[in-house]
């Protein structure tokens, strides 16, 4: 089994900052990319910023120069700076990674932490 467990979440003012946290735990043969991905009430699950393996990243336009994604050894960061009402959303992590014994990649999540930014 796979768990993907985030921390780092919570309530903070606009223009504060926030780490969030993700460990990939489980029988893992190899991690491709990990990344975040964030949901706002009402709207769809959004990709926010992504990593792989090869340290090649992707930070949406709407984070672009106030989040940092980095990766360490099956943990992923994301350095959120700057931050805004609009980023108030659930946060989940994302990893494309191949079980132990599976022969391929498969899509990975987490159960999400909450990011709340007030005005």
């Amino acid at each position: 089994q796979v768990q993907l467990v985030e921390s780092g979440g919570g309530l903070v003012q606009s223009g504060g900052s926030l780490r969030l946290s993700c460990a990939a735990s489980g029988s893992i043969l190899s991690i491709k990319a990990m990344g975040w991905y964030r949901q706002a009430p009402g709207k769809q699950r959004e990709l926010v910023a992504r990593i792989t393996s090869g340290a090649s990243t992707y930070i949406a336009d709407a984070v672009k120069g106030r989040f940092t994604i980095s990766y360490d050894n099956g943990m992923v960061y994301l350095q959120m700076d700057s931050l805004k009402p609009e980023d108030t959303a659930v946060y989940y992590c994302n990893a494309d990674l191949m079980v132990s014994g599976s022969g391929y990649y498969d899509d990975y999540w987490g159960r999400g932490t909450q990011v709340t930014v007030s005005s």
